[in-house]
């Protein structure tokens, strides 16, 4: 068997370290683009809202109790918005961990084979699906329902 001679081994050592210099140059061209992108949208709010709150006072923003941006007096209220999330999130939560706690604990302890190998790829589906899709979903279709019933 022959060996490869010098100058061919010196050959394919230079192709590698030429590939190598390319590809960390495009992993480098990447976080450099990633860093740079992150940098801007910060830029961008910070001074966006410098511009808001030299309009709005940081104290009536955070506690006036009305969101009218569009009204001949506009008002910048975050108390409503804020107090609608958390009390949406914490009716989520009191009817997620229950029954996500339930539905782990007969899937892990009491369901039989066949119905534990269809559900798992179904959750992990579920799991796999961005939240603001199921939010978009909602608005669309459950919240017309909801609508019907309650007026």
């Amino acid at each position: 068997m022959a060996d490869i001679s010098s100058p061919a081994r010196f050959a394919v050592r230079r192709s590698r370290k030429i590939r190598e210099r390319i590809f960390e140059f495009l992993l480098l061209l990447a976080a450099v683009s990633s860093v740079a992108t992150t940098v801007g949208i910060l830029y961008i709010l910070i001074s966006e809202s410098l511009v808001f709150f030299q309009q709005v006072p940081l104290s009536e923003f955070l506690t006036d109790t009305q969101w009218t941006p569009l009204f001949s007096n506009p008002r910048y209220g975050i108390l409503p918005l804020l107090s609608g999330t958390l009390v949406s999130s914490a009716v989520a939560l009191l009817v997620a961990i229950p029954l996500g706690t339930i539905i782990a604990i007969y899937l892990s302890e009491f369901a039989p084979f066949s119905v534990r190998e269809v559900a798992k790829p179904f959750l992990e589906m579920l799991g796999s699906v961005p939240t603001v899709v199921y939010g978009y979903f909602a608005l669309l279709f459950v919240t017309p329902l909801l609508q019907q019933f309650i007026p």
